[in-house]
């Protein structure tokens, strides 16, 4: 009798279920900006349209989601700059583009300086868009970073790299970092950025994994440095917003595939409904050949 009343429960289960059909369309193009200012260097910005979600993403369309002939400027408060768009070529046939310094009109160009805040405008399309950043001061400098052998593989060439910091007493300490080894360029680690939520007014230690290059597949043995190699940690402080963008950004890239992930939102700070942010960095360096 109790099978028989399983197997009637089940039936009533099953005929309950409704298959629901979402019919998806495509979103317009959003404009996306990837656009930075760094103490001592010359501001970058990087303009593309977003893709569809249904996509076959390959080099033609990447390179098709550039913003050509944009107006991009730039102000520190007391002179405004328009940035002018150059290309970088990256081999067969392919370009990368970004608006920087017009070296013909450098009467009215600044770099990046310490405690101070800029303003970025785009028009495009017939349409403004706006952002604020800020380059914070360099309050949060790291006490010494090394690097220590793997415990479980002592003879190995393999390294580990860890920090050692003194957090200033007083929340609102945001910081980001990158690494460079050997001739490679600078890359963000992959949980790059971190507040004194936590160790506000305390000294910690903690283990930094070397940097990655999102758009290409991780290397064999690519999350640990290796002795011989010139390494260069980029430590950077940075702002409330700059904070908020990457480390949303982050949690949802790692988030991909994962059904059990939950719901996130990337919070920028450009306005007019785009997407991506305008970052200010009081970075610091320091190179270290690895023992």
């Amino acid at each position: 009798m109790k099978k028989v009343w399983y197997s009637i429960i089940v039936i009533f289960l099953i005929s309950c279920e409704k298959n629901i059909d979402f019919k998806l369309q495509d979103s317009q193009p959003t404009l996306v900006v990837n656009a930075e200012i760094e103490n001592g260097a010359a501001p970058r910005v990087e303009l593309t349209k977003s893709v569809s979600y249904f996509s076959k993403i390959n080099l033609d369309i990447l390179s098709n989601s550039f913003v050509h002939d944009a107006e991009v400027y730039l102000s520190n408060g007391q002179l405004t700059q328009q940035l002018k768009e150059y290309s970088y070529p990256l081999g067969f046939g392919y370009s990368w583009y970004y608006y920087g310094i017009d070296s013909s009109a450098l009467n009215n160009a600044f770099v990046g300086e310490l405690n101070k805040s800029y303003q970025l405008k785009i028009v495009l399309e017939g349409k403004e868009y706006f952002a604020n950043t800020e380059i914070p001061a360099l309050n949060v400098l790291p006490d010494s970073f090394y690097f220590k052998s793997i415990p479980q593989d002592l003879i190995s060439n393999k390294r580990l790299m860890f920090l050692k910091n003194t957090d200033p007493k007083g929340l609102g300490n945001y910081l980001r970092y990158f690494t460079k080894k050997n001739s490679e360029p600078f890359f963000p680690g992959p949980n790059s950025v971190f507040t004194d939520e936590i160790i506000d007014g305390t000294t910690y230690t903690v283990q930094l994994e070397p940097g990655i290059n999102r758009n290409s597949p991780p290397q064999k043995d690519g999350n640990f440095f290796h002795t011989s190699d010139t390494v260069t940690l980029k430590f950077c402080n940075i702002n409330r917003a700059t904070y908020t963008f990457w480390n949303t950004w982050e949690f949802s890239n790692q988030a991909i595939g994962n059904p059990f992930s939950q719901p996130n939102k990337v919070l920028g700070n450009i306005s007019n409904g785009a997407l991506g942010s305008f970052c200010g960095y009081a970075a610091w360096y320091k190179t270290i050949v690895v023992q």
